[in-house]
């Protein structure tokens, strides 16, 4: 799934809020294989090189307890 998200995400040039809340809950849950992870290492580097841009929040405050666990992991792509 998280592959597919990853696709998606270079198709559109964004990675939206939904997508991100998606692979948040593939890896709360240890639902990927080595090829997500790669993929989502793709992702990571294209978002810090700014090929990808992430859609902007309307609210952090509203995160559930299971995406809070992950939070850290995409405050690394949050821009400048």
């Amino acid at each position: 799934m998280i592959r597919t998200l990853v696709k998606s995400a270079f198709q559109t040039g964004c990675l939206s809020v939904a997508s991100e809340g998606l692979i948040r809950q593939v890896l709360v849950m240890k639902g990927y294989q080595s090829e997500d992870l790669e993929a989502l290492d793709t992702l990571h580097q294209a978002l810090n090189a700014g090929e990808i841009q992430r859609e902007a929040r309307q609210s952090v405050a509203l995160i559930s307890p299971r995406k809070q666990a992950l939070k850290p992991f995409f405050d690394q792509y949050k821009a400048s």
